[in-house]
């Protein structure tokens, strides 16, 4: 499943996807140097990347099956705390799964086990477009007529 990360900014990051189904994810991140803000602390940035990512992968388990992909509506995090060091886990569950939206919540602790960020996010389930359909072409106008 980390294979799919690969090559894309989660990858990039250092993400890694612990264990994925269509209704929880778990993944996890070790804190390093460059992830830091310039206070020295966790950047609140990779700490909702790692939320949105989690939830990002069990959005695409979760497709129905005639679905094309999906797109985040919104997103929101409270943070509660950080981390310097160690390694940091999100860990994901699906709230709602429906035809046209999913609702996942996230949170993220730090390696000794404490919550640092509640995230939320909706998901728009994208289908693919329908062919257009035309109904009888147009009536032709007779030049010669006048109104």
């Amino acid at each position: 499943m980390t294979a799919m990360l690969d090559g894309r900014f989660p990858g990039l990051v250092g993400m890694r996807i612990v264990d994925a189904s269509a209704t929880a994810v778990t993944g996890e991140l070790t804190v390093r140097e460059e992830l830091l803000a310039p206070n020295g602390y966790l950047h609140a940035a990779t700490v909702v990347a790692l939320a949105d990512t989690v939830c990002g992968v069990g959005a695409r388990l979760a497709l129905p099956a005639a679905a094309s992909g999906f797109t985040t509506l919104e997103l929101k995090t409270n943070f509660l705390g950080t981390a310097r060091s160690g390694t940091v886990t999100a860990a994901a569950t699906l709230v709602h799964g429906g035809h046209r939206t999913q609702v996942w919540d996230a949170t993220v602790r730090d390696g000794a086990g404490n919550a640092i960020a509640l995230f939320r996010c909706t998901q728009l389930v994208l289908y693919p477009a329908a062919p257009q359909q035309h109904s009888s072409p147009p009536p032709q106008l007779d030049p010669t007529e006048t109104e």
